[in-house]
């Protein structure tokens, strides 16, 4: 029995060490699935967007998912990011809300409680103001793609704007027009809100000009594929000039059908729409003579861009261009990873928002494609706004004066 009493407590000795070891260990890596930098393990980190991913905006969802998910790709593939003392790796969760504000909205409530995300994109500005109504209060920053000024006239403290206002557009895109075509134009817009206060303002600046408004007919572009009625019915006021946009792919096929029934004037096209993903629609660049819109992301002069140009062809293939779309989503997810490192915190929205300047000033255009210069009050990024037109087969750059 002595024996016997000796073996099992040798084995319940044993069995205690092998328990004690195994905490240990556990302790050791961390415990959980978050890790830390002291563990070797990297903490994940979630970066939301919410955005069109279907019908006729998923071409420009998709170009700003890939340049978040190329920004993202690179900073995890260079160790992630140095947040206090975690290494951070980002992971991002796209949400499909077919350009519809209330699903934004959804989609936005979900990525917070779901994936605890402190950052969400949306590239729309119905879908910003939708999260405006309640950003603050569930204490996520909104990064807006959109140039809407309404964007940051809102003073939400916990909003940045990514690119440059629209308001930089519509006096040198209407004096250029009406001093090659003529003063007269017709609307063919989209019927989404940011097309209707961008055509808003767009008439209002024409007739300032002294030009006249002799048609009206917005169609939309997000779900007719057959733009020519919309078109025979502007061109029946004998405009010298139309006024287009929503995405790139409908906006190419308004102008096509434009220049099928004969118009032979210019075009000012919304920002929205991209030359560099129209002209593989339209095929013939003679279609676009005396277009005018935002210039193409792979023509910005610096050094960072043209490096990102060439980095995107080897990720997505070398017949694919970066739009602006992309490089601006490209720039600003490494703007506010580096102000989640500078602030030490990747949960604290208002941490991080304050540290977008700091962040901007320590990121180089040598890097990084159409790097922002800082943040100005009303939570917009300094950036330069650009514009093309083609004259005589040739695409000619136009300085615009800067209003972020």
């Amino acid at each position: 029995m002595k024996g016997k009493r000796n073996v099992l407590l040798a084995l319940s000795a044993a069995a205690s060490l092998l328990f004690l070891t195994a905490c240990g260990n556990q302790a050791a890596s961390g415990g959980d699935s978050a890790g830390s930098s002291g563990s070797g393990q990297a903490r994940e980190v979630a970066i939301g967007w919410s955005g069109p991913q279907s019908g006729g905006q998923a071409l420009y969802g998709k170009n700003t998912l890939n340049g978040l998910q190329m920004a993202i790709d690179d900073m995890n593939a260079a160790g992630g990011i140095k947040v206090g003392s975690d290494t951070v790796k980002l992971k991002l969760e796209a949400l499909d809300d077919k350009y519809l504000p209330n699903e934004t909205a959804t989609n936005a409530r979900r990525l917070r409680s779901e994936n605890k995300a402190t950052i969400i994109f949306t590239p729309h500005s119905g879908g910003v103001f939708a999260l405006q109504t309640f950003n603050v209060q569930e204490k996520f920053l909104i990064a807006a793609y959109t140039s809407e000024p309404k964007v940051t006239e809102a003073n939400n403290p916990l909003t940045v704007r990514i690119p440059p206002s629209y308001d930089n557009y519509p006096k040198t895109f209407s004096e250029e027009m009406m001093n090659r075509f003529g003063k007269k134009a017709a609307l063919v817009p989209g019927t989404h809100q940011y097309a209707k206060d961008w055509s808003a303002l767009f008439k209002q600046t024409w007739t300032g000009l002294g030009g006249e408004i002799v048609a009206e007919n917005p169609v939309d572009y997000n779900k007719e594929s057959d733009f020519a009625p919309a078109v025979t019915k502007a061109l029946a006021a004998k405009p010298d000039v139309l006024f287009v946009g929503g995405a790139s792919q409908p906006t190419a096929l308004v102008i096509k059908a434009a220049r099928d029934q004969g118009f032979s004037g210019g075009f000012i096209v919304m920002d929205q729409a991209k030359l560099e993903e129209m002209e593989p629609i339209l095929k013939d660049p003679k279609l676009l003579e005396g277009f005018i819109g935002v210039n193409p992301a792979s023509l910005y002069p610096t050094e960072g861009t043209k490096k990102f140009v060439e980095r995107y062809k080897k990720k997505f293939g070398a017949d694919k261009v970066p739009t602006s779309e992309v490089a601006y989503h490209y720039m600003a997810m490494h703007v506010f990873a580096k102000a989640m490192e500078l602030a030490g915190t990747t949960d604290d929205a208002a941490a991080i928002r304050a540290k977008i300047a700091e962040a901007c000033k320590q990121l180089s255009d040598d890097d990084i494609p159409s790097l922002a210069k800082g943040i100005t009050e009303d939570g917009a990024l300094i950036v330069v706004p650009r514009a093309t037109t083609m004259k005589e087969g040739k695409y000619v750059q136009i300085p615009l004066p800067v209003k972020q």
